[in-house]
């Protein structure tokens, strides 16, 4: 994973620091720069495969830099290599004793991640040679090689769906990856789909059919390979059991398909997206989004994507990384996210449009708590679990303030009458307003992550990803584990030494006084960078003992059960 990347030179971008997570999206006006950082990024990574294919294992005076050419970088078209730089600014001209001096003007990229709980750096100069070709350099490398970790990397830049061929030749995979770079996704949708499907095991086809299904209501059938034309050959059935070829359907179905055999075929990829939600109606977006996401976390892939949708920075707002394109690239933090908040918070159309197609509303104070609630639902196959899993119509509030919620509801009220809606809030020191159409609830302890944190929890927690069977993971087992146990045991001690609450209770603010702290604690005695935020701890809850799971939580689904079915949706 990409962990930290900066941009110095580099076409409209003349500084920029972008703090990066497991899925970080940029979000901004156009020309603010989101879709120039990932062509940043796609050429750091050609630059040091091409540094590691000519340079490896050359002595130290031949390791000068590594010429590329215009031509080579599919997903940065340019008719010219200096309209890479920043203001076409290749050369520093001065004059020194009477003499001209020309210095290069660097484009400078550095990358920093982990791989295998070990941290990497790569930084990579270039330099102008002419208007074909540049120059492409490691910098500060220890050793003059490409970092171990760099090359377990795979970064995939994926534009948006150029709309699809009538016909589509059968192509090997490096004519895949190249017409890709080029933006040329309407001559290789056929041939995703048939990679996953050619294979022996079928599950990442499977998946594929079963998500389409759910998203779009058809069902993909399998592709043909017509050998005589050596075409590849992939057709769909609708509800009404009409088969039409694949260039019938719409252009968001023909997205989201890319997007999703993409994935599925190339885990472990950082896929550059930029806007993944393009064609897509909002009640998708915010689907599409989560999907790619969890898809995303299963595979071991990062997504980083530019979009503009609303939809889509409400939805990682809190549970993702956000960096705002406005000014200087910035993250959005804790400190100004009230100020976004504050201009989300009004009422859109997008609001109304959801309101009227789905017949309810549930009004949440983030992202994370619809990720526990929908986790929980599933662990105890609750039937909230329907409502939770799929267009979920939810407002996120920002806060911990009932009016605001009676406020967008009410609005929302004013163009649908028959809306019903449930608020849920972290414990509240007043009562709420009993008797509306809104059903206001608050959980009993400080906050919905009290009831998944547990030492069960933790435990399962830091042993994710690891193999049953194998002896290194064994040892890394008794490793964090053991952390584990000493620093949740030297925090507990804390807490009653300062006299505040027991963290398996319900007075506690968990993850401010007890799971923040645990969680820096652990990963500086690992001696890793920390992995684990607030946007995380939502894992907890696939850890957690289905006989742990608290009554309150089956009583908060049974009411988000009971508000749902009583919708009355637009048809």
């Amino acid at each position: 994973m990409i962990t930290r990347f900066e941009i110095s030179n580099f076409k409209r971008l003349q500084t920029a620091e972008l703090q990066l997570g497991n899925a970080a999206v940029f979000i901004g006006p156009n020309n603010s720069g989101k879709t120039t950082a990932l062509q940043a990024l796609a050429l750091w990574d050609i630059g040091w495969r091409r540094w590691a294919e000519k340079r490896d294992n050359s002595t130290a005076s031949e390791r000068k830099g590594v010429t590329i050419n215009r031509r080579d970088l599919y997903s940065i078209p340019v008719p010219s290599a200096r309209l890479l730089w920043n203001d076409l600014h290749t050369r520093d001209t001065a004059r020194v004793e009477g003499k001209q001096s020309t210095d290069n003007v660097y484009i400078t990229l550095t990358a920093e991640g982990i791989h295998d709980d070990k941290p990497w750096s790569c930084a990579l100069e270039f330099y102008y040679a002419n208007e074909e070709s540049f120059y492409c350099r490691l910098k500060d490398g220890p050793d003059g090689r490409v970092p171990e970790g760099v090359r377990r990397h795979n970064v995939v830049f994926l534009p948006p769906m150029s709309g699809l061929s009538e016909r589509e030749h059968r192509k090997e995979a490096g004519e895949i990856a190249v017409l890709i770079g080029e933006g040329q996704t309407a001559q290789v949708l056929r041939n995703l789909c048939w990679q996953l499907f050619s294979r022996e095991d079928k599950s990442a086809w499977k998946q594929l059919v079963g998500h389409i299904k759910r998203l779009f209501h058809i069902c993909l059938l399998e592709p043909q390979y017509i050998k005589e034309r050596s075409e590849l050959s992939l057709g769909y059935k609708e509800s009404s059991g009409v088969e039409l070829d694949l260039s019938s359907s719409g252009r968001g179905c023909q997205q989201v398909l890319l997007l999703l055999s993409y994935m599925l075929a190339n885990p472990g990829a950082v896929l550059l997206l930029d806007e993944p939600d393009a064609h897509l109606e909002i009640l998708r977006q915010r689907d599409v989004y989560n999907l790619i996401t969890e898809i995303a976390a299963e595979q071991g892939s990062q997504i980083i994507a530019a979009s503009h949708s609303e939809v889509i920075l409400q939805e990682a707002a809190e549970r993702d990384v956000v960096i705002a394109f406005v000014g200087r690239p910035h993250r959005i933090d804790t400190r100004s996210r009230a100020q976004v908040r504050k201009a989300l918070e009004s009422i859109h159309m997008a609001d109304y449009y959801l309101a009227e197609q789905k017949g309810w509303m549930l009004y949440l104070e983030g992202s994370t708590d619809l990720a526990i609630l929908r986790r929980l639902a599933q662990r105890l196959e609750h039937p909230a679990r329907e409502f939770l899993s799929d267009s979920v119509p939810v407002f996120y509030l920002g806060n911990n303030k009932p009016q605001e919620a009676r406020d967008h509801f009410q609005g929302l009220r004013e163009a649908k009458s028959n809306l019903a809606g449930i608020a849920l809030f972290d414990r509240l020191d007043k009562e709420l307003h009993t008797g509306s159409a809104l059903t206001e609830r608050m959980w009993r302890r400080r906050e919905i992550e009290n009831y998944i944190t547990t030492p069960a929890s933790l435990r399962a927690y830091v042993q994710q990803g690891l193999r049953g069977n194998d002896l290194i993971d064994e040892a890394e087992r008794k490793t964090r584990l053991a952390t584990l146990e000493q620093c949740v045991e030297e925090l507990v001690s804390a807490l009653r030494v300062t006299q505040k609450p027991d963290p398996w209770g319900a007075e506690i603010k968990v993850t401010d006084d007890f799971l923040d702290p645990l969680f820096t604690n652990y990963y500086q005695r690992l001696g890793i960078p920390q992995q684990t935020f607030k946007r995380d701890y939502h894992g907890l809850a696939d850890g957690i003992p289905v006989e742990e799971i608290p009554e309150e939580v089956i009583e908060m689904l049974d009411i988000i059960s009971e508000v749902a079915g009583r919708a009355n949706p637009e048809k």
